[in-house]
This record gives C-alpha cells, structure tokens and sequence, in this order.
C-alpha cells in the first residue's frame, strides 16, 4: 500500500522530495523496473504539494512548481528516449525472459497491441495516462522499428502534455479544496482505475471474441 500512496513517497523524500518526483518519472519511464512506480498520483500529489498549506500539513517543505513544471517533462522525455534506445539496441531480446515478479510478458504484449491499434504515433501520447503500458510502450516502439526522429515528436508532445496537465490539476486542487491531503489516497485509487479501464475493456472484448471464433468455426464445419 505504501508503493500506492504518494504521500508516502513524498514523506520519505522530505527535503529532497522536488528532486525525487523527478527521478521517479525518468525511472518509471525508462526503466522497465520502474512499472510499479506511481507515476500519475506522485504527478497530482506533487501539484498539491506545491502548495505551503498542503504541504505544512505533511510536514514537509513546499515542492517548487516551477521546478517541476520545467524538469519533470525532460525526465518523462528523457527516460522514453532511454527506453527506445534500449528497444532499438537490443530488440526482442529484451523480453525473452521468464516471467517473475517484476517481468511479466503480458506487459509488452499489451504495449504492443496499444501499438498497433493505435498506431506509432497516437500509441506513444495514449500510453503516457496508461500505467505499466507507458513504461514498456517505448521499448516496444524500438523494438518495432519506429523511426527515432518521430518517436521523438510524439514523445516529447506525450511528456510534456501528461506532465503538466497532472502536475497543474493537483496544484489547482490544492488550492481550492480544503484538507485536500486527507482525499488523496481515494484518489490515488480513482486515478488507477480510471488508467486502467482502457485496459480491461480491450481484455474483455478479447475474450469475447476469442469465445465467440470458436463457435463460429463449428458451424462452418457443420
């Protein structure tokens, strides 16, 4: 529940915690182990943080907004960069592994079926609000081939848009609703499973056609 909670994260870091909302994204982006990290609540909670009232109330000094607003898209940025790289280096080899506890192949293969549903460039901006996704979607797309130049574009315009928007909607919040650090918990959980949705409606429409290809294929026989 801790790896959950932001606010833990944010306690633990105290002083350093500007610097450590930073080095999450660049982790949580670039990394393949950094998935479990909590990149769209740490974002909002961030924003909340920023402000002195908020803050006080974790007992920690304020984030700096700008700080934030200028250096976490270059480490959203920076660690997909990364992650493409790797993709591109050394490709399927990546993920030919057993799964454990922190791989598991259906993680890339959700990445990959994002991609190609989506296509390159609308794949690369989507994944950004899409935990575990936005983490294996820029090796995937090295893996795939997609041309660095315009994975750059969309990267940067995924990065800066995801970012912001977040890091702007928590600050905002933190300012206009009182004792907003007491909802932040439920909230980390409506942000999950508003990421995830997408998700487990394209698993379960899988599953139904995969049910339903099978009977089609008995009456053709018949």
């Amino acid at each position: 529940m801790d790896l959950l909670d932001p606010k833990w994260w944010l306690g633990m870091l105290g002083a350093f915690a500007t610097i450590g909302v930073i080095a999450i994204v660049f982790a949580e982006t670039g990394l393949l182990v950094g998935f479990f990290l909590p990149g769209d609540s740490l974002l909002v909670a961030a924003g909340i943080f920023s402000g002195a009232a908020a803050a006080q109330s974790l007992e920690i000094e304020p984030l700096s907004l700008p700080t934030l607003l200028v250096f976490t898209p270059l480490a959203a940025i920076a660690g997909a960069q990364l992650g493409h790289y790797l993709g591109s280096r050394f490709g399927r080899k990546m993920f030919d592994k057993p799964d454990s506890r922190l791989f598991k192949k259906e993680h890339v293969e959700k990445a990959e079926f994002y991609f190609e549903k989506f296509g390159p460039a609308k794949a690369v901006v989507v994944a950004r609000f899409m935990p575990i996704v936005r983490t294996f979607m820029n090796p995937v797309a090295g893996v795939l081939e997609m041309d660095p130049r315009r994975f750059f574009v969309w990267n940067v315009v995924g990065g800066v848009v995801w970012v912001e928007s977040l890091l702007m909607l928590g600050h905002f919040l933190g300012t206009k609703v009182e004792n907003i650090d007491k909802y932040i918990l439920p909230g980390v959980f409506v942000i999950v499973l508003l990421s995830i949705l997408p998700i487990v409606r394209e698993v379960l429409k899988n599953r139904k056609a995969a049910r339903v290809e099978p009977k089609g294929r008995h009456h053709a026989r018949k």
